[in-house]
């Protein structure tokens, strides 16, 4: 509802800004590996630089050009690496080196959602619709890349279309352990809500709130229309409205 009170969740996001989560094999900033390790679990611990800026420059040419029309030369260029060939030297394969910047994105998300999910337990709030929903979207608004866009947000859009499950919060691979523990609260807050419906849910709810992140970040909205915190606020609550509809009889 419009008159309806921010959540301190949301408000704690609104207030503490984003951070660029740039490693400096790309920037050059020495501090710029550090805000990559914090707050979340840094998953390019096992990684080596070359890996890491391959998956950043894939992610931002998947976003730019879609997954199957991205150059893995430019790709390669783009990473700062001289081998045209290096996406398959480091990677094999472009499905892999695409799994790559969704498990790396998702690692990135790990501790901020395990902060998030403690404070809920803390307050009783685990089994809040509203509450669950933000542990799943929020920790999204962190990820920009180093031209300030949410590029992972459009190659999520596009990862999304190639991988649906039928089964509720199967996205084509094992999920990070705080994402898969908020979406099996999210299922059972849903109940016997068909698993069917569940899943088209929350992926139709993916879209809502990935497209508000690109659109606002590309300039396709204008924000002295509606600021970006007013409309993902407004979007969250679509979001939770739309998982507490009633479900159609055929």
């Amino acid at each position: 509802m419009a008159g309806q009170a921010k959540s301190a969740v949301f408000a704690k996001y609104s207030k503490a800004g984003t951070a660029q989560l740039t490693p400096r094999c790309l920037s050059g900033n020495e501090s710029d590996m550090e805000v990559l390790s914090t707050p979340a679990t840094r998953p390019a611990a096992t990684l080596t630089d070359a890996k890491v800026a391959l998956i950043l420059a894939a992610e931002t040419i998947f976003a730019r050009d879609g997954i199957d029309g991205a150059s893995l030369r430019e790709i390669a260029a783009a990473a700062g690496q001289r081998n045209n060939y290096a996406v398959q030297y480091h990677f094999g394969s472009r499905e892999t080196v695409m799994q790559a910047v969704f498990d790396y994105r998702m690692e990135q998300m790990e501790g901020r959602r395990a902060e998030m999910l403690a404070e809920a337990r803390q307050s009783g709030m685990e089994r809040n619709l509203r509450t669950v929903v933000e542990i799943i979207f929020l920790p999204q608004i962190e990820l920009i890349d180093a031209q300030g866009d949410h590029s992972y947000a459009a190659f999520l859009n596009e990862y999304l279309l190639r991988y649906q499950g039928e089964r509720f919060g199967d996205f084509g691979e094992q999920l990070s352990p705080h994402l898969e523990e908020t979406l099996q609260l999210l299922r059972e807050i849903l109940g016997e809500m068909p698993e069917a419906t569940a899943q088209r849910r929350l992926i139709t709810a993916c879209f809502m709130f990935l497209n508000i992140l690109v659109s606002y970040t590309r300039g396709l909205r204008d924000e002295a229309q509606e600021s970006l915190d007013d409309a993902i606020e407004d979007t969250i609550g679509q979001i939770v409205a739309a998982f507490e509809a009633s479900v159609s009889s055929s």
